[in-house]
C-alpha cells in the first residue's frame, strides 16, 4: 500500500504589527498548499515577536481563551478552505493559567484538540517560566485527514523522551514549531548545528519523519524593552524516517547531499517541502525491530528526576 502526503516546513520573521504577521503566514499557507503540501507548519508563537526575552507583565495580555480565539479562526478557516491540517500556535488562557499552546486543525476546518508546551526553559534570553504555565494535557497524536501527527513545542524538542512517547502512540509526523536562535550570555554560541542533529536524531532514533518550523531576523521589542531581543537563525527543515535532511528553507543547491542539512542555510522567508509515503516509513519501523525490542520495565530511571529512586 501506499499512502503518500507532501509536509511542509514555513519561516518568517516577525515584527511588531501582528495583523501582518497574521498576513504572511497566511500567505505562505497559501503558497505551500498550491506546492501541494497536505500538513504544513508554522513557527512557534507566530502572531507576534518574541516576548519572553524580557519579564513583563503587560504580555500576559496578549493571551485569549481556545474558544472564539480569532487567529485559531482564521487559521481553521483557511485550512478548510485549501483542504490541508494546519496546526496553530497560539498564546492560550484558560481561566488564570496561561500555555504556550498549538490548536490543531484538520482540513476540513475542525479543531482536533489542544497541545500545551511540557518544557518551559528559563534562561538568558528566553525567560518563558515567567509566562507560560507547564502544560497539561502530556504528549497528544493528533488522528488527522493525512495522518497521524504528534506535536512538541520548541525546548521539547531537545527532550528524548516527548518525541519516542509521540512514537509509542502512534505519530506518523512529529512537528516541532519553534523560535530558537542567539544566546544573549554568550554571543559566540551558535546552536543551529546541534539543534538540527538533536532533531535528525529524533527522527532516526524513531523512524518518523519531523518538521521543524523555526523563525528569522532580529526582532527587538517595543519600549521600554526596546534593547532586548533575539536574533533567529531559520534553518527550518524536513527530515525523513532514518534522520536524513530531505527539504530546508534557504538551502543552497546541493547543500543537502547525503542527507545532511545545509551548515549555514540562507536566513530567508518562504517554505520547502517533501513527500513522503507513511506506509513505506511504517514497514521501515516495523523492519528495525526497535519498537519489538524495547525494555520498559528497565527503564525506571527515565520515570525520575536524579536516575534512581529515593533510598
Amino acid at each position: 500500500m501506499v499512502r503518500k502526503v507532501v509536509l511542509a516546513a514555513t519561516q518568517f520573521a516577525c515584527s511588531e504589527d501582528k495583523a501582518a504577521n497574521a498576513d504572511k503566514a497566511e500567505e505562505l499557507v497559501r503558497k505551500a498548499a498550491a506546492a501541494g503540501a497536505n500538513i504544513i507548519l508554522l513557527q512557534e508563537l507566530f502572531q507576534g515577536q518574541y516576548w519572553c526575552a524580557v519579564q513583563d507583565p503587560a504580555y500576559l495580555d496578549w493571551a485569549a481563551p481556545l474558544e472564539g480565539h480569532p487567529l485559531v479562526a482564521r487559521f481553521a478557516a483557511l485550512a478548510a478552505e485549501l483542504g490541508v491540517v494546519l496546526p496553530v500556535p497560539f498564546f492560550e488562557r484558560a481561566n488564570n493559567a496561561h500555555f504556550n499552546s498549538v490548536a490543531v486543525i484538520d482540513a476540513d476546518g475542525s479543531c482536533k484538540g489542544v497541545y500545551r508546551k511540557s518544557h518551559i526553559p528559563d534562561g538568558p534570553g528566553y525567560t518563558e517560566k515567567f509566562y507560560f504555565n507547564p502544560g497539561d494535557t502530556g504528549f497528544r497524536v493528533f488522528d488527522t485527514r493525512f495522518g497521524k501527527v504528534g506535536i512538541a513545542i520548541c525546548w521539547d524538542q531537545w527532550f528524548p523522551e516527548a518525541a519516542r512517547a509521540l512514537a509509542l502512540q502512534g505519530a506518523e509526523v512529529i512537528l516541532y514549531p519553534t523560535a530558537i536562535g542567539s544566546e544573549p550570555q554568550d554571543p559566540a554560541l551558535d546552536s543551529y548545528a546541534h539543534w538540527v542533529r538533536v532533531q535528525q536524531g529524533h527522527a532516526g532514533a524513531n523512524l518518523v519523519p519531523i518538521i521543524v518550523s523555526n523563525r528569522i531576523g532580529a526582532e527587538r521589542l517595543s519600549p521600554p524593552h526596546a534593547a532586548a531581543g533575539n536574533t533567529f537563525y531559520g534553518g527550518s527543515f524536513i527530515a525523513g524516517p532514518q534522520g536524513q535532511v530531505l527539504a530546508q528553507v534557504g538551502a543552497a543547491p546541493g547543500a543537502l547531499e547525503h542527507g545532511n542539512a545545509d551548515p549555514a542555510p540562507a536566513r530567508v522567508e518562504g517554505f520547502c517541502t517533501a513527500e513522503l509515503d507513511l506506509d513505506a516509513a511504517a514497514a521501515l519501523r516495523r523492519g528495525w525491530g526497535v519498537f519489538r525490542d524495547r525494555r520498559p520495565e528497565l527503564y525506571g530511571p527515565l520515570g525520575t528526576l536524579g536516575g534512581s529512586r529515593p533510598v
